[in-house]
């Protein structure tokens, strides 16, 4: 087939311990998943629906990297997250069966321009602006669950030039991986390739230029960037 202009390269991530990578079709987010981060953002932290925003796959960003500060913003924020890839599609999957959808694991960072967010959010208007734009997914190698396991409980944590902002664990998360799963899959149909960062704990905050941002997630990895 001849394109009238060169396909965009396929954005992947690396399998842990291999040459291999895990094309990424799509990125979702679930948006306020744990309830100290929902009453920081200033929000009511009981059980409502979990809802999810989208990142392009191309904001997908290799562990290791420096990524350049972002344009029109001066509030840059981390957002620290397991991340879920999964290997096998669907819609309307069964909490009970949705683990069987899941690849593996990663540890993600949400980039998240907080000031173009809140603004978006005030004037009632999406949130693309604020948490899809480039570069906006740092994601460690994957590991698959065929090793790992499906992790439901281990510290997840962030730090700043050395100084931790976030700490909690994925125990906390409000709505879990298999729950997750079973409400994006009544919105959209999960394809092979899809990855969801899973939400943030409490701690988010502005990231300095030229910060070195670390974080992790037990049993699954950790993460560095260089931002600026």
């Amino acid at each position: 087939m001849n394109y009238v202009i060169a396909p965009p390269a396929v954005s992947a991530v690396p399998v842990d311990g291999t040459d291999s990578l895990f094309p990424v079709h799509r990125i979702y987010c679930v948006g306020r998943n744990y309830a100290e981060h929902a009453r920081e953002m200033g929000h009511d932290p009981n059980r409502e629906a979990p809802f999810f925003f989208s990142k392009p796959a191309d904001a997908i960003v290799a562990n290791g990297a420096s990524i350049p500060y972002p344009m029109a913003t001066r509030d840059l924020h981390h957002e620290i997250e397991l991340v879920v890839a999964i290997g096998k599609g669907g819609a309307n999957i069964a909490a009970a069966r949705a683990l069987d959808h899941v690849w593996g694991y990663a540890v993600g960072i949400d980039l998240t321009r907080r000031d173009l967010q809140g603004e978006a959010k005030k004037a009632g208007r999406p949130w693309d602006s604020g948490k899809g734009f480039d570069r906006a997914a740092p994601c460690t190698a994957i590991r698959p669950a065929s090793v790992i396991g499906h992790p439901s409980t281990g510290r997840i944590w962030l730090a700043i030039d050395g100084t931790v902002k976030q700490d909690s664990d994925i125990s906390k998360l409000i709505w879990s991986v298999p729950e997750i799963i079973e409400h994006l899959s009544g919105l959209w149909e999960l394809q092979p390739g899809d990855l969801i960062y899973s939400g943030t704990p409490e701690g988010v905050g502005a990231i300095p230029r030229g910060a070195r941002v670390t974080g992790g997630v037990d049993g699954v990895g950790e993460i560095a960037v260089r931002i600026g």
